[in-house]
C-alpha cells in the first residue's frame, strides 16, 4: 500500500487513529467499507427508484446558531423586544424579505428557498448540532461524543466522489461544530476513511496551501511511481487470500496515488488561479475565500462539501456581531450563486445554509451587563436556506407564528432535512448501513423529501 506522509501532524481521533492526511492508507479498517460497498449502496438506490445523479452539496455552516429572526425570518409587526434591530428588505420575489443587511442576496433571491418551519426543539449547542449534522439525538453537553455518522459520511459513502482524481467529502477550513473537530460531521462507525478531507489554512492567505497534497522532500513522484509498481506486484500475490478485501484496498490506494501524483486536486485547491475580481466579489476574508474555494471543489468532483463560519453564539452584543458578519455571509453566498447559474452548474449543486438551531424571539438585556443585547438559544424555530439541485428557486417554505416562536405552517423536523438533501443527491434515504453491534441503522429514521422545495 501507498503511504505518504504529510507534512503537519493533527489531532488522534477517539480510536486512536490519526488522519494525517487522506493519503495515509493503513488496511485496517478500510477492507470493510470500500469500493464494493459504494456500488451496492448504489445499486440499492436504484433498485429503491432513485434515479443516479450527478449532483453534489454545499453545506455553509453557522456555527454557534444563527438568529432566524435577524436574517430570513423578520418580524416587523412584532414587539420592539422581539423584532429586533433592522429592517426587512424586499427582495426580487414578491413576499420573500430578509435583513436590510442582505442587500446583494435579495437582488438574487429567485435562485434559492428558504424553509422557516424547522424545529427540533433543544436548545443545548451539542444536541443541536448533532441533531443537525447527523439527523438524531443523543448527545448533550453533558455528553458530548458523536454516536452517528454525519451526512456528509454518508452520502459520499453511498455516492463516492462525482471524480475519482478528488476526495468526494471536503471541508474548509476545517470540519466543526461547537467547538469539536471534526465533531458531528465525523463518519463515527462509518470509520475515519469517511471522516472529511480537511484542507487546514486559511484560504484568504497569500500563502495558503493544502499541505496534504504535497509530497514531503524525501520523497519524489519517481520514487513514489517505484512503490505504486512494487506495491501493486505485491498485492497480486496475494489476492487469492481475500479477493473482496484486496479490491476494497485497491481503490483507497488509487485515490490516494492519483490525489498526490495527478494534478486535478492541486488545480481545484489553488485559489491563486481565479481573477481577483471573483475572489473579490466573495470578500477578501476566511468565509468568502473558502466559500469560493467550495465552488471549485464541486466543479472538479468533489461531493459534499463543507464550510465553516463560526461565532454565531451571540448572547449579547447581538448588533455588532450582525453588523460585522451579515455583509461576509451576503456577499460569499450571493457570489457562490451567481457563479453556479452563469456558468450553467447551479441545477448540478445544492447549497444549504444554516446552523444547529434559532435564537430566542425575545431579545435580553445583555446578561446583566456583560454586553448590549443579544438573543440566547431556541431549538423551536429555525431557518435553512437551499438552493440548486433541483431545488427550485424564490420558495418560502413554511411559517412561524407572530412572534417567531415556533412553527405555524408546514413544521419540518432534521429527517425531513436530511432526506431532501439524499434526494438532491440520488440516495435513497432509507438506504442503511451497520453499526458497531452490527445492526442495521437507516440513513433517515424518520423524514420525507420537502417536496415544495422540487
Amino acid at each position: 500500500m501507498i503511504r505518504v506522509d504529510a507534512s503537519h501532524e493533527s489531532a488522534r481521533y477517539c480510536d486512536g487513529l490519526s488522519r494525517r492526511s487522506f493519503v495515509q492508507l493503513g488496511v485496517a479498517g478500510m477492507a470493510s467499507v470500500g469500493l464494493g460497498d459504494v456500488l451496492r449502496a448504489k445499486a440499492a438506490s436504484k433498485a429503491g427508484g432513485h434515479a443516479s445523479k450527478d449532483t453534489s452539496v454545499i453545506l455553509i455552516w453557522l456555527d454557534g446558531g444563527p438568529g432566524h429572526m435577524d436574517m430570513y425570518d423578520m418580524k416587523p409587526d412584532a414587539p420592539a423586544d422581539y423584532r429586533g434591530i433592522w429592517r426587512p428588505i424586499r427582495s426580487n420575489v414578491t413576499g420573500m424579505e430578509m435583513t436590510e443587511l442582505f442587500p446583494r442576496q435579495a437582488k438574487i433571491a429567485d435562485k434559492f428557498s428558504i424553509v422557516r418551519s424547522f424545529y427540533h426543539n433543544n436548545g443545548d449547542h451539542f444536541t443541536g448540532a448533532h441533531y443537525m449534522l447527523t439527523g438524531r439525538g443523543g448527545v448533550s453537553g453533558a455528553n458530548t461524543k458523536g454516536r452517528f455518522p454525519s451526512i456528509g459520511s454518508i452520502a459520499t459513502w453511498a455516492a463516492g466522489s462525482r471524480d475519482p482524481s478528488m476526495p468526494a467529502y471536503v471541508s474548509v477550513p476545517f470540519a466543526g461544530s461547537v467547538g469539536l473537530r471534526p465533531g458531528y460531521f465525523a463518519a463515527n462507525f462509518l470509520g475515519v476513511h469517511h471522516d472529511p478531507f480537511i484542507t487546514g489554512g486559511d484560504p484568504n492567505s497569500n500563502q495558503f496551501q493544502v499541505h496534504n497534497l504535497n509530497l514531503p522532500s524525501r520523497m519524489s513522484i519517481a520514487r513514489l511511481e517505484d512503490r505504486h509498481a512494487l506495491n501493486a506486484n505485491l498485492d497480486r500475490m496475494e489476492r487469492v487470500a481475500d479477493s473482496r478485501a484486496f479490491d476494497s484496498l485497491d481503490e483507497f490506494d488509487r485515490k490516494a496515488y492519483q490525489l498526490v501524483v495527478g494534478s486535478a486536486a492541486r488545480k481545484a485547491f489553488d485559489l491563486s488561479r481565479e481573477d481577483p475580481r471573483t475572489r473579490d466579489r466573495y470578500g477578501r476574508n476566511t468565509w468568502g475565500q473558502s466559500t469560493l474555494l467550495a465552488r471549485r471543489l464541486v466543479e472538479a468532483g468533489s461531493t459534499f462539501v463543507t464550510v465553516h463560519y463560526g461565532g454565531w453564539d451571540h448572547h449579547w452584543n447581538l448588533e455588532g456581531g450582525m453588523n460585522n458578519f451579515l455583509p461576509k455571509v451576503d456577499s460569499a453566498v450571493s457570489a457562490l450563486f451567481e457563479d453556479l447559474s452563469q456558468s450553467g452548474r447551479l441545477e448540478n449543486v445544492l447549497v444549504i445554509m444554516c446552523g444547529e438551531f434559532g435564537r430566542t424571539p425575545r431579545m435580553n438585556n445583555g446578561h446583566d451587563g456583560q454586553g448590549t443585547p443579544g438573543r440566547d438559544h431556541w431549538g423551536r424555530a429555525m431557518f435553512v436556506l437551499m438552493g440548486g439541485g433541483g431545488v427550485q428557486g424564490g420558495r418560502i417554505i413554511g411559517s412561524t407564528n407572530h412572534l417567531g416562536e415556533e412553527p405555524k405552517d408546514r413544521p419540518l423536523t432534521m429527517g425531513d432535512f436530511h432526506a431532501t438533501i439524499y434526494h438532491v443527491l440520488g440516495i435513497d434515504p432509507h438506504i442503511s448501513f451497520l453499526d458497531h453491534s452490527g445492526r442495521p441503522v437507516h440513513a433517515v429514521e424518520q423524514g420525507e423529501p420537502i417536496r415544495e422545495l422540487f
